[in-house]
């Protein structure tokens, strides 16, 4: 490899690195702020509120005197409360037994057993409340697409493809008649392997019959990272054009080929907005898991590109309620599957391939960001459900094991005993780092890993 090249794949590194820390960096310190501010609420003193582990870069002491700081390790963070033996808030330093009784109960050791449930369930909390806070932020301030089959602006195409006009209101396809988009798509799907569709459309106040290209190109709206297309260099917006030397039409007639190819070798030309026409590129299709219609997950072969109109729909204007409701339905949508997807990686329905590790999430951090602010918000709004989720298992050493903790507490009365928390803590911290050497070792050797063949 030339100078050049060794410079680009430094250069690719330290940005995938780069959004990796500031993804993981606005997480944590949305999460740790919550556990910081319904403790505080609580009446519960912090002395340290760190993001990152290790040596410390730098630090303020704020007039409640709470410790704020940011540390060398930035993969994670903490609140120390005062009392605390340690980080996770598992038993107290051995002051707690000299304070009076008004000092104990600003400790997590001695405060009231709801302050702590409190205090530990608002880390997860907040993450969801973020994820809900940008789905509702983008809804209010873009819009939200009707369903209305109205053409809007294109998307750029090549010259010799016919297209629509902006402003057309679509009535019907092939002569049968459309009330929306939803239905404009169905009827697509049977005309997928066509150049041109016949489409009766209202313009300027008169109905007429137009041929066009199909609404739904074989283009890339969007392009997953690490998947066969992002790692033969497809990017959003490239429009493929054959397979294998055979012209395609429609996003449909894409799919159809790569499901009938089952994973064998294809050969793509592509054409991009900025460049024309690129170097053909050849990719195998992956077998990964898609949720499926009767709320489960199918396998299918896939390139990792996701269909897009040629046209961008009709918007409409959300008030405030309608935006926070999108955004907590976004926010339960993507609970939902991911319990769906660990579920039916645990029953073996699913490949464990789709567990990814740090090194997996790095590389789409990096992916996204690249692909600009708003993609990388919106990962950023998707990964801080996902942390939410996973501190709620009620496995020790997470937000989800204290609540059993708590909740046991609650039933017999006193707290369990400290050789027991000792115990549960050991398997904790072990079952979690097993966890983590997995999800490894399918960053490195599962398809699109880093040592994958």
């Amino acid at each position: 490899m030339d100078a050049a090249g060794v410079i680009f794949q430094f250069g690719s590194v330290m940005w995938t690195l780069l959004a990796f820390i500031v993804a993981i960096s606005i997480i944590v310190a949305v999460h740790e702020y919550g556990h910081y501010i319904v403790g505080r609420w609580c009446g519960i003193k912090a002395d340290v509120f760190s993001i990152g582990f290790g040596p410390v870069l730098l630090k303020r002491m704020d007039s409640r005197g709470t410790q704020w700081q940011l540390a060398a390790l930035p993969l994670g963070g903490y609140v120390k409360f005062r009392g605390d033996a340690n980080a996770a808030s598992v038993g107290d330093d051995g002051t707690v037994a000299t304070m009076s009784a008004s000092e104990r109960a600003e400790t997590m050791t001695g405060a009231a057993l709801w302050k702590r449930a409190a205090t530990v369930f608002a880390g997860p909390a907040i993450n969801f409340l973020l994820t809900l806070v940008i789905f509702a932020a983008f809804a209010l301030f873009t819009g939200r697409a009707t369903d209305d089959a109205v053409v809007g602006d294109y998307v750029a195409l090549p010259a010799d493809v016919p297209t629509l006009v902006q402003g057309d209101e679509v009535l019907a396809v092939e002569g049968t008649p459309v009330g929306s988009l939803t239905d404009m798509h169905e009827q697509l799907k049977d005309v997928s392997d066509q150049a041109t569709v016949t489409y009766t459309v209202l313009r300027d106040g008169a109905e007429l019959e137009v041929e066009a290209a199909p609404a739904l190109p074989p283009r890339a709206g969007s392009v997953e990272p690490r998947s066969a297309a992002w790692q033969a260099g497809i990017r959003p917006g490239d429009l493929i054009q054959t397979v294998d030397g055979s012209p395609i039409h429609s996003f449909r007639d894409l799919q159809n080929v790569v499901a009938a190819s089952e994973g064998a070798t294809l050969e793509l030309e592509v054409w991009r907005p900025e460049e024309g026409m690129l170097p053909p590129v050849a990719l195998n299709p992956r077998e990964s898991a898609r949720p499926a219609e009767d709320g489960g997950f199918e396998n299918k072969y896939l390139i990792g590109i996701g269909g897009e109109l040629a046209f961008a729909p009709a918007t409409e204007w959300v008030g405030p309620f309608s935006a926070i409701a999108h955004g907590a339905t976004q926010t339960y949508d993507i609970a939902a599957t991911s319990l769906s997807a660990l579920k039916h990686i645990l029953i073996g329905t699913i490949s464990t391939c789709n567990l990814s590790g740090p090194v997996g999430i790095a590389q789409v951090s990096g992916a996204t960001a690249s692909l600009g602010a708003e993609n990388f918000i919106l990962f950023i709004a998707i990964l801080s459900t996902a942390v939410g989720l996973l501190n709620l298992f009620p496995i020790p050493v997470l937000d989800g094991g204290h609540l059993v903790f708590y909740a046991y507490e609650a039933v017999r009365g006193r707290p369990p005993s400290d050789n027991a928390v000792k115990v549960l803590m050991t398997a904790g911290i072990t079952l979690m780092a097993a966890l983590m050497i997995f999800a490894l070792s399918n960053d490195l050797f599962c398809p699109g890993g880093l040592l994958a063949r």
